[in-house]
């Protein structure tokens, strides 16, 4: 069967809505370490891990030992009875989010994760209003979806939450952009405290230290501890979405909120993605009060189930003993002045941003603010023609390529990606 023959299936049986990446889109076939393949042999290079979610490596003998393993004894109960994998893996979850008696609930997806945050805050305060972040984005379900900041991954406006968005997710873009980061911060907190002088007290803060799907875009560091200080006063929480930057990606810190730990940890932290990698795990930390304020019975059907249990626990294991963290924040710098030296020969480049191995390029039609997204699709596909897989995103007409590879990617193959890029880049002139 051609790709072809499959795309061609594929359009008769699954919505019109689901995107796929390229104008011949390909189907992967297998993976080892950092590089994949396609159904016709052809070898990528990996930068964007199924969107941050292939997050130690491809086949990762530790994590695909530990499923083998599991499927052999037992692969699921529910949450009805007491699974050894959870525990475990929740003792450790808990202890890495330094948020005090935590708790750690799983689900099956990041998206699954937000809604349950969404729920345990808007119970515990009493209230339906949520903040959030322009340009952010939280999931694909009826909530997330309700509180997501960017049109192009919104398809409606229905929401059981009234939602209100707040300046300071992206640094270079809108009113704040000229300001000093000192300034900026100053002035997003007196909006923000400006914003809650027109509403009733919300239920919480929502916001991605670093905005994934909006182009991996952030506030100077300290804006969220700012805020949380303006929050605690009036009793609203801080949820942090760590889907995209959780364990180790942004190099620097294990957790993206630790930038802006000032104030202290988050209430509550959403995770997904890379825990699992690739085996779909979703979960929430919070305090104990705040994760057991639910009135009624609950359980999950799939979350924490043996199988997915067994792979975060060893895909943790992995990654810490490793120093992956470490090993984003030192390929990641490399790899991230390499592209800021090509970008400076590029006039489409509007902005190299990010930090560890979490790379936002964003394009613009030179000379102006404008977006590119034909730009930005011409490097994806230039890319994959040299064996270089990346991502798109970006709340301004998709117009950021994102640069995620697998944390434990060689300085080798980071100069190898580096040089595909400015080639693709390069000829956009």
């Amino acid at each position: 069967m051609t790709a072809d023959d499959l795309l061609g299936r594929h359009r008769r049986v699954l919505p019109d809505w689901l995107a796929l990446y390229y104008e011949d889109p390909l189907e992967l076939t297998h993976g080892e370490g950092r590089h994949v393949w396609d159904a016709e042999g052809n070898k990528y290079l990996d930068f964007f891990g199924g969107i941050l979610t292939t997050m130690t490596a491809h086949a990762l003998p530790e994590v695909t030992k530990a499923v083998s393993e599991q499927a052999g004894r037992i692969i699921h109960s529910s949450t009805l009875y007491l699974n050894r994998p959870m525990v475990e893996l929740a003792e450790r979850i808990a202890q890495l989010s330094s948020i005090p008696d935590a708790r750690v609930f799983f689900t099956t997806s990041g998206t699954e994760a937000n809604d349950t945050a969404l729920l345990l805050a808007t119970a515990y305060r009493q209230s339906n209003t949520i903040l959030a972040m322009r340009n952010s984005y939280h999931g694909r379900s009826f909530s997330a979806v309700g509180i997501t900041g960017n049109r192009g991954w919104s398809p409606t406006s229905l929401s059981p939450l009234q939602t209100l968005y707040v300046h300071g997710g992206v640094r270079t873009r809108g009113p704040y952009a000229d300001l000093s980061d000192a300034e900026f911060i100053a002035a997003c907190v007196e909006d923000l405290k400006d914003l809650l002088g027109h509403t009733r007290a919300p239920a919480a803060l929502i916001a991605e230290p670093i905005q994934g799907v909006g182009g991996f875009t952030s506030p100077p560091d300290g804006l969220y501890a700012a805020f949380r200080e303006v929050l605690a006063e009036r009793g609203i929480l801080w949820i942090a979405d760590e889907v995209q930057t959780g364990w180790g990606r942004t190099g620097e810190h294990f957790w993206g909120w630790q930038a802006h730990g000032r104030s202290g940890t988050p209430d509550i932290v959403t995770f997904a993605k890379g825990i699992g990698n690739g085996m779909s795990i979703g979960g929430v930390i919070a305090r104990a009060e705040i994760m057991n304020c639910l009135d009624a019975n609950s359980i999950s059907t799939f979350g924490g189930t043996q199988i997915t249990m067994a792979a975060g626990l060893a895909n943790l294991t992995y990654l810490l003993e490793h120093d992956l963290q470490g090993n984003a924040r030192r390929v990641g710098g490399l790899l991230i002045e390499r592209l800021r030296a090509v970008a400076a020969h590029v006039p489409y480049v509007r902005e190299v941003r990010g930090r560890g191995l979490m790379i936002g390029i964003e394009l613009a039609e030179p000379g102006t603010d404008r977006a590119a997204p034909e730009a930005a699709s011409s490097v994806l596909e230039a890319a994959r023609a040299e064996g270089l897989l990346i991502g798109k995103g970006g709340g301004h007409d998709t117009s950021a390529l994102r640069v995620a590879p697998p944390l434990s990617l060689s300085v080798a193959e980071a100069e190898e990606g580096a040089a595909i890029l400015e080639r693709a880049l390069r000829s956009l002139q």
